[in-house]
């Protein structure tokens, strides 16, 4: 039987400000989730957040992209959305970019990630949630995982993942893609992804085909002409058997990325790996933080989750991080710590901007 996961995530009101999610949130999702499961649409879900994102962990046998599992993702973030207005929370709907369901939630302000498969005799799954930063900031991630072998040890030592794995990456400016071999195209492939604003790693392929992660591509930004609020990505990685081990998977985190987000989603900073209880961004709205739910499949039922950064092994990343943000916060509102030009024009600056282009002159020559 194939099971299909999908994780589809919005942003639909903070408590308080954009630091976190209010519980009455989180019930009313499961309240319409429940509802869908003892219908038969859902074979299982997890309700959870990160920050102030509420996340939809679904399985079921509809497929990628099906209808009536995105109208049900769009019906729960709407449900949701009228109980932060009843609530006054912070930005209520913020993700939602439309007032009515056009059949897909792609191109509509939710994120998502989703993947159909086989189920194997044992299919171990971690599901990334991250708050306050872009899609771009799995793309170390994903290359540590499936193509560095300081990294992934797999790749030398494990013959069934010698051969290496297939990469796409998606162009978000020209819409387009490309698959691109490790080890044969590695140059190549870091000479797009790390342009992390520019090229997005969308999903990840061992040679034979089989998906071994997916991750969110959506860029609110540019979706709407103008800044709503940072996409907060989600990733979905297979383990073990053929794929990187769940410790070669979780190394990937204990060295903090540098990633787009923070503050207005207008800065740099690090991506803190934390657990579920310290998932709320409140320090200059973050730092960055990603969450990892560790699932087994059985039947397409989620059993589990275990929370995968709550082990005293990621305390020294979590330090770290802490230091790298004390250093670029002393940046104020300097580059690098602020982004660059390019990537200010889809934030708050050009609206401040506007107002100073009638009074620069030309110089005589």
């Amino acid at each position: 039987m194939k099971v299909t996961l999908s994780v589809i995530k919005a942003d639909i009101g903070g408590y308080v400000g954009h630091s976190g999610m209010h519980p009455k949130l989180e019930e009313v999702a499961n309240e319409k989730l429940r509802e869908a499961q003892s219908q038969g649409l859902l074979i299982d879900y997890f309700v959870t957040r990160v920050g102030d994102d509420l996340q939809l962990i679904m399985t079921h046998t509809r497929g990628e992209n099906s209808q009536e599992i995105h109208e049900l993702a769009w019906n729960t973030f709407l449900a949701c959305t009228e109980e932060a207005k009843r609530l006054k929370l912070y930005g209520a709907g913020q993700d939602l970019l439309s007032d009515s369901f056009s059949g897909n939630v792609k191109g509509m302000g939710p994120g998502v990630a989703e993947m159909e498969i086989e189920e194997r005799p044992s299919e171990p799954v971690i599901v990334f949630m991250a708050d306050k930063t872009s899609p771009g900031a799995w793309n170390l991630i994903l290359y540590r995982i499936f193509a560095d072998p300081f990294n992934t040890a797999g790749l030398v030592i494990d013959p069934k993942m010698h051969d290496g794995f297939r990469f796409e990456v998606l162009d978000v400016f020209e819409n387009k893609v490309v698959y691109l071999d490790t080890p044969e195209e590695t140059y190549d492939l870091l000479a797009l992804i790390g342009s992390i604003e520019h090229y997005i790693v969308k999903a990840v392929y061992k040679k034979n085909g089989d998906i071994a992660a997916v991750s969110s591509t959506t860029k609110l930004s540019l979706i709407a002409g103008k800044y709503v609020g940072k996409d907060d990505p989600v990733l979905i990685v297979r383990a073990q058997s053929g794929f990187p081990a769940v410790g070669e998977v979780l190394e990937a985190f204990t060295r903090p990325p540098i990633v787009p987000g923070f503050m207005r989603g207008s800065h740099f900073g690090p991506l803190m790996p934390v657990p579920f209880h310290y998932s709320n961004t409140t320090r200059f709205d973050g730092p960055p933080r990603v969450i990892a739910a560790g699932f087994q499949l059985a039947d397409g039922r989620l059993v589990g989750p275990r929370d995968l950064f709550d082990d005293p092994a990621f305390d020294r990343a979590r330090e770290h991080a802490n230091f790298v943000s004390d250093y670029l916060r002393r940046m104020g509102p300097f580059e690098p710590h602020r982004l660059g030009e390019k990537e200010m024009e889809y934030t708050t600056l050009p609206s401040v901007l506007k107002k100073l282009e009638d009074r620069f002159k030309k110089l005589e020559e």
